[in-house]
């Protein structure tokens, strides 16, 4: 049997292509983390959020109250190990919180709109919908349940 020799990859490197890229320019590292923050907090999030800037190895991001910091106190290591895939060595290590209202108003979607609601939805589907209160959700709801049901040719919501 022939000797088979293994190839580690390493992603050692990696992380300092960001460093390259845009160097130590703490202007330059905090448009990437601007850049990098809705895909590591979510567009929803990153909606109701703002980076302010980098001090050090803090980022600060705005946050509306003192409840959105308690949310993203608690998601901190999963927020910053995602910017670390992104940034790499010029990720921050902690987040900083100030409260206080966006300087930029919130962009509507930072994502593709959703189509408009499937006019052939079942009324099974439109009467549950309905029942929602806030009338984006309701949107959102009835534009999901259409794309789904028209995947699935010959299914019926009742």
């Amino acid at each position: 049997m022939p000797y088979i020799r293994r190839m580690r990859f390493e992603r050692a490197g990696e992380g300092d292509l960001a460093a390259r890229l845009f160097g130590r320019d703490r202007a330059h590292v905090t448009e990437l983390l601007r850049a990098a923050w809705a895909p590591a907090v979510g567009a929803d999030l990153a909606r109701r959020t703002e980076v302010v800037g980098v001090e050090g190895e803090t980022l600060r991001v705005r946050v509306p109250d003192a409840r959105w910091r308690t949310v993203l106190h608690r998601m901190q290591p999963q927020i910053l190990a995602r910017l670390r895939d992104v940034a790499g060595t010029l990720a921050p290590r902690r987040l900083g919180f100030v409260e206080g209202t966006l300087a930029t108003p919130p962009s509507p979607r930072l994502h593709a709109p959703h189509p408009p609601a499937d006019a052939d939805c079942p009324p099974a589907v439109a009467d549950e919908a309905a029942r929602i209160a806030d009338a984006e959700l309701r949107e959102r709801f009835l534009a999901a349940a259409g794309r789904y049901l028209s995947r699935a040719p010959g299914r019926d919501a009742r």
